[in-house]
């Protein structure tokens, strides 16, 4: 698979995604976009991925948009429209991936790295990283997803915030908002990836797949009818081979392997 601005590599189950245009922080371009769907759709088409890690190179996770992209576009409302839903798409894959998506950030993800971020499943930090939605610095709105995932996340008061003041959280703050789920010591960031990548690719691809998808239709609906979606697809999964596979591995007192 050949890609210009994203590297893509599989080993031992785990597929992982770099950002790679270091010189321009990893801004998102139209050419990132369409590398980072050409990943996703590599993701869907191999059984044998159980985890995606997504990372940048460089000084940087990601900076946001590239001004010189949007400069170019946002002129011209058909193509600036169709940048828009290029990235909701691409990032709607994202977040929809069969598998869990682990993105570890250094350095900035402010504004659509910020937004990137948000469609992660697990986001874990370099110590020293800084998070924020630099939109409102240069007048601007968040187009990327951000002001629809972000207060589902970390709530409207603690989102309007960012969003209106555009300003930068460190990575202990990041992770008392709800923003990412650890912070590795500082420069420790690949090797904590890493570890987390290595202890999801060893549980069961169907477990996840289930939990991904209660989650995601679940915050779409009442108590009362995510119940139902619950005992409807718990009831299913407990019908998989992974489930039995579990159940035989507890009774047996030792651990499961999951081939599903």
């Amino acid at each position: 698979m050949a890609l210009d601005t994203v590297t893509y590599a599989v080993d031992g189950g785990i597929a992982r995604v770099v950002l790679n245009r270091p010189e321009q922080l990893n801004a998102i371009s139209p050419p990132l976009l369409e590398d980072l769907d050409a990943a996703c759709a590599a993701v869907e088409g191999d059984a044998g991925v159980r985890v995606v890690t997504l990372t940048g190179a460089g000084r940087v996770f990601c900076a946001g948009a590239d001004l010189r992209a949007v400069q170019a576009l946002v002129g011209d409302p058909e193509r600036w429209s169709g940048f828009l839903r290029l990235w909701h798409r691409v990032f709607n894959r994202i977040e929809a991936l069969p598998v869990p998506v682990v993105a570890g950030v250094h350095g900035l993800a402010l504004a659509g790295g910020l937004e990137l971020t948000l469609v992660a499943d697990l986001v874990v930090l370099d110590a020293n990283a800084r998070l924020g939605d630099q939109h409102a610095n240069f007048g601007l709105v968040a187009g990327g997803g951000g002001s629809q995932r972000l207060p589902r996340l970390i709530g409207a008061r603690r989102a309007k915030e960012l969003m209106l003041l555009g300003g930068r959280l460190d990575a202990e703050q990041a992770l008392a908002w709800g923003l990412a789920n650890r912070v590795a010591p500082a420069g420790g960031l690949g090797a904590a990836v890493e570890e987390l990548a290595q202890a999801l690719a060893q549980k069961s691809a169907a477990a996840g797949r289930t939990v991904k998808t209660l989650v995601a239709r679940g915050l779409g609906l009442g108590l009362a009818d995510g119940l139902e979606l619950e005992l409807r697809l718990a009831g299913e999964h407990m019908r998989s081979a992974d489930a039995a596979e579990g159940l035989r591995a507890f009774a047996e007192k030792r651990a499961p392997v999951f081939t599903s």
